[in-house]
């Protein structure tokens, strides 16, 4: 194998170094406002900043690690002129990229729409897009009909 290849495994946190578990969390922090610079980050958790640069680019949360998640969402929507162009807008903006789009022909004042979504660089949860999402007034039904990697 050449050397610059790079191998990656899944351990348990428990099997960490003390270090590598205070750095996790040390970016962590960083990444939810909770500290405002390096410095700062690794004085809350106890770690020298040396350490911090040697595993900084090293471990990650499992979670950070998945490629793609994806999601379908399913609505029932009120007939309106500019209501799908909103739809799009506010799962743009939370950072949703979408695949896949359907929507049927509206009728007695309403049409069903699908959106296939990639998920994975969304910077709210998926509860949040969802409660934004019914909020529209246009929006009769937000249903999840599905998840996948």
């Amino acid at each position: 194998m050449d050397h610059s290849e790079k191998k990656f495994y899944l351990v348990r946190e428990d099997v960490l170094s003390e270090a590598m578990r205070k750095t996790i969390q040390a970016k962590e922090m960083l990444e939810r406002g909770k500290a405002e610079s390096i410095g700062e980050a690794v004085q809350k958790v106890n770690l020298s900043r040396s350490a911090f640069y040697k595993y900084k680019d090293t471990v990650f949360p499992f979670s950070t690690i998945k490629q793609e998640r994806l999601v379908s969402l399913f609505f029932h929507l009120d007939d309106r002129s500019g209501t799908l162009s909103k739809l799009l807008s506010v799962v743009a903006d939370s950072g949703c990229n979408v695949l896949t789009i359907h929507q049927t022909i509206p009728l007695q004042g309403r049409a069903n729409v699908t959106l296939s979504l990639n998920t994975s660089g969304m910077t709210n949860e998926m509860d949040d897009l969802l409660a934004r999402l019914k909020k529209l007034e246009f929006v009769e039904k937000v249903e999840v009909l599905g998840t996948g990697a």
